[in-house]
């Protein structure tokens, strides 16, 4: 350990750590689907040539999987692509430019907004302001957004489209929704008849303890609550095979599926079904997909302590600084006192330690207490988070300092 923040920086590190990264040793693990590729008995699924054109909605046996994986029926589950953001980004796109079923476009009369619990995932920020729709700041609490915040806005203001919820090992908090705040979301008045909750599950399977903890099914919910278009979940593989060629997924009631499947029929004759067969052939069941993701927590839970060790050593007794320890995901939430955020990630930087910019985890960049760090240890090995925590420690307790 180094004495201080000075002494550190003579290290002359080069650390990124700036996105939470699967490690080579994670994408390892998946070299065997290459091995799918190429051979003659794999071009071929329930008599579709997956070199050709079609199968809009994905090969029928994988969207039959993976629906057995998010407990969903097959016929409500859309697997497209290798990107869930993509799949996201899309259904926006086709809200403002078609609307959503049995509505006007977004766009077509007023300004529309979405409402962030924060801190939140940096990416579905980026969507919305590319789009020019209006984020408005969600209190993310222990259990989930601050229901009673959500509540009393989409009651009364028909501009609020939709909302973003990571229910599951929240990125960066590590939050688990609970299911009081899962069914207050899904039977909630709301002022807006097209407005749809965008359930990015991106941490379904990723349990950094033994115990795979689960959540209540929104899409069940929302139908017994008698709101069964309101959510549409998101998932892919892309912590689970490969980072940039995986499968993503859609899962929603058959209402907006359809939908999907009108919108997209613009945009593509069909997804690449040789890689989503390939998957299929490489997962074989829900128990060699548990067995795979035993394998990622083996390689992640010993990055995830040592952070939380060095943060104890450093920063446990430092007054209105504390993180987030969670049982899944990728990322820590680093909180310092107030107005300490921006200058610590500035000292790391000149230590030789790339991490997410100040304020990426809220809309428009803008931390309001400049007092969150999101920290990704998934990336560097073992000894390079030891010694990236040890430098954002001292970083912290120089900016504390000054």
């Amino acid at each position: 350990m180094h004495k201080n923040y000075q002494e550190f920086t003579t290290l002359n590190l080069k650390l990124d750590m700036s996105r939470g990264k699967p490690s080579p040793e994670q994408l390892d693990l998946a070299l065997p689907l290459l091995n799918e590729t190429g051979r003659s008995d794999q071009i071929k699924s329930s008599g579709t040539d997956c070199r050709n054109y079609g199968v809009q909605l994905g090969l029928p046996e994988v969207r039959e999987f993976f629906a057995s994986l998010l407990d969903v029926p097959k016929n409500q589950v859309v697997v497209d692509g290798s990107s869930s953001l993509a799949l996201m980004h899309d259904v926006i796109a086709f809200a403002l430019l078609y609307g959503i079923p049995g509505n006007s476009p977004w766009r077509s009369d007023k300004p529309i907004s979405f409402l962030c619990p924060v801190p939140g995932y940096d990416r579905h920020f980026s969507i919305l302001e590319a789009f020019g729709i209006k984020m408005i700041n969600v209190p993310l609490l222990e259990d989930g957004p601050d229901m009673d915040v959500v509540e009393s806005l989409v009651s009364k203001d028909d501009s609020i489209k939709g909302m973003w919820c990571v229910p599951k090992y929240s990125n960066p908090t590590g939050t688990v929704y609970s299911s009081e705040v899962i069914n207050r979301l899904a039977s909630m008045n709301v002022a807006a008849a097209d407005f749809r909750i965008f359930w990015d599950d991106a941490y379904h399977f990723h349990h950094l303890t033994e115990e795979r903890i689960a959540i209540d099914n929104i899409i069940d919910i929302c139908q017994s609550a008698g709101n069964p278009d309101r959510a549409i979940v998101f998932a892919s593989t892309s912590k689970m095979t490969f980072a940039g060629s995986g499968l993503a997924m859609l899962a929603s009631s058959t209402t907006n599926v359809d939908w999907w499947q009108k919108c997209v029929s613009v945009r593509t004759i069909g997804p690449d079904k040789l890689n989503q067969l390939r998957h299929l052939r490489f997962f074989q069941n829900s128990v060699s997909v548990d067995t795979l993701m035993d394998q990622h927590r083996e390689i992640l839970k010993p990055k995830f302590d040592i952070v939380d060790s060095v943060f104890e050593k450093f920063l446990g007794k430092i007054d209105e600084v504390s993180w987030s320890k969670p049982l899944g995901g990728y990322f820590i939430d680093l909180i310092t006192p107030p107005g300490q955020a921006k200058r610590t990630i500035e000292l790391a930087k000149n230590a030789g330690i790339i991490l997410t910019p100040a304020g990426a985890t809220f809309p428009y960049g803008i931390d309001p207490e400049d007092k969150h760090i999101r920290i990704a240890p998934s990336y560097p090995s073992l000894d390079e988070i030891k010694l990236a925590a040890e430098g954002v420690s001292l970083s912290l307790l120089q900016a504390i300092e000054e």
